[in-house]
């Protein structure tokens, strides 16, 4: 097998900031790629040592502070390499690889049928969900089990990071998608997504709290998102308007105090994934009384 081409982003220059940009304020920086924003801290993603843009940025907005700077290969910020993968009929293709995916790569399922195959074009640039964590892996399953039994017209997806399991439940039949996320790079990092597989016409990607979506009458919600979110959403919202529930991204202690919540909030139990005893991610239907 010929060896893959490197990805596009090479070596990233990282600087870690306590507070978050002013609002509508750009960075004028070709080797800018984004900025992450959480709890009051930032950090701001170039291809170059930035430095002085980053001190000039922080001269402009005194309440930002540098507190660090890190340099990594892009390999090195998602943990790993990212290649094509194949998760069931669906096949996740780095846009930078698709002649390689489509000339060299072969799946590890090599009984694959390849005229079922679905293919998604994905650059998660720095924002994580590539496909490759167990949880990304247990919704896709959870997706296409869901949709070999039963119509499922409208998701919401809650934190979609990358738009990845969005674009999955579309591709695998889903008429509409709602692509929620609180963080602003992840939601431009969705819509390029969407752009890449010539879908905008029928998934959404939108920057906002999930309290505020997940009322909104769906087939299936999606939520991999933190436990403490999660926990509210089920407790808070007794009046979900979904039908069905994949729940994810939970280690082993979360895991078991959300199966005793669901059965608190009437959501039957249809299909449980682990791996290795650390993550797990739940198929559920929310019961008609419940609604």
């Amino acid at each position: 097998m010929a060896n893959p081409p490197a990805d596009p982003y090479g070596d990233l220059f990282i600087y870690y900031l306590k507070g978050c940009m002013i609002s509508g304020s750009t960075i004028v920086d070709m080797s800018f790629v984004g900025n992450w924003e959480e709890d009051g801290y930032s950090f701001l993603f170039f291809k170059r040592s930035s430095l002085k843009t980053v001190e000039a940025l922080t001269s402009q907005q005194p309440h930002l502070k540098l507190l660090d700077n890190f340099k990594m290969s892009y390999e090195e910020w998602q943990g790993g390499p990212v290649l094509p993968i194949q998760i069931g009929r669906i096949r996740i293709i780095p846009p930078w690889l698709e002649t390689f995916a489509r000339m060299d790569y072969l799946p590890e399922e090599s009984n694959l049928d390849e005229k079922r195959t679905i293919e998604i074009l994905l650059d998660p640039g720095v924002v994580f969900g590539s496909g490759t964590h167990p949880t990304t892996r247990h919704c896709i399953e959870a997706i296409q089990m869901l949709a070999s039994r039963t119509s499922v017209g409208t998701v919401i997806d809650i934190g979609t990071g990358t738009g990845l399991l969005a674009i999955a439940a579309v591709k695998l039949g889903c008429k509409r998608a709602l692509a929620i996320d609180l963080n602003h790079l992840a939601v431009k990092t969705a819509k390029a997504n969407l752009h890449l597989n010539k879908l905008e016409d029928k998934v959404l990607a939108v920057q906002g709290s999930a309290d505020k979506f997940v009322d909104l009458p769906s087939d299936l919600m999606i939520s991999n998102i933190h436990f403490d979110v999660m926990k509210r959403l089920l407790r808070r919202n007794r009046k979900l308007s979904a039908q069905y529930v994949i729940l994810s991204g939970l280690l082993r202690s979360q895991a078991t105090k959300i199966e005793a919540l669901l059965k608190q909030v009437s959501i039957t139990l249809l299909e449980k994934w682990e791996t290795n005893g650390t993550w797990y991610s739940y198929l559920g239907k929310i019961s008609k009384d419940r609604q």
